[in-house]
């Protein structure tokens, strides 16, 4: 009887809901890594595990500061928003964010076996709840409050 390969099991199930709760981001991450398990690429998943992270934030970046770059956002306007309360709100949630993101990074970082949770979590949050897949990282910071864990 042939050995069932149960990462590979876990992956398709895992795209399987990104299909299901039309999360992109998830299904062609889970369709990219078992490629490489498909492909025999192995050696590329100490690489990604150790830079993935960083370089999934340098893209994200990248994507925020665009409409800066384009022109489509001035520098007037970015000193417009210490001028009123929604932006100067807007700031603080920026900050926190940021915070619960760094502190998210390090959990993931440090224990990564909640990482499965919190997808799971965030897959089920944009199924059932009508959420965004942006969560895993702050999720991983506000469980990090919780647990009280870095």
């Amino acid at each position: 009887m042939p050995q069932i390969d149960v990462s590979a099991l876990i992956l398709l199930l895992f795209a399987a809901l990104g299909v299901i709760s039309h999360n992109s981001s998830v299904t062609i991450a889970m369709v990219f890594l078992l490629l490489l398990r498909a492909a025999g690429l192995h050696q590329a998943f100490p690489w990604l595990e150790k830079n993935g992270l960083t370089l999934g934030i340098i893209i994200l970046t990248i994507g925020i500061m665009t409409p800066l770059a384009s022109g489509r956002v001035s520098v007037q306007e970015i000193g417009q928003s210490f001028l009123h309360w929604k932006s100067l709100l807007a700031v603080g949630i920026g900050i926190l964010v940021a915070y619960l993101g760094g502190r998210g990074a390090s959990l993931m970082s440090s224990q990564p076996t909640v990482t499965t949770g919190l997808l799971i979590g965030t897959i089920l949050g944009v199924a059932f709840f009508r959420g965004v897949p942006v969560g895993p990282l702050i999720a991983a910071g506000l469980l990090s409050l919780l647990i009280g864990r870095t």
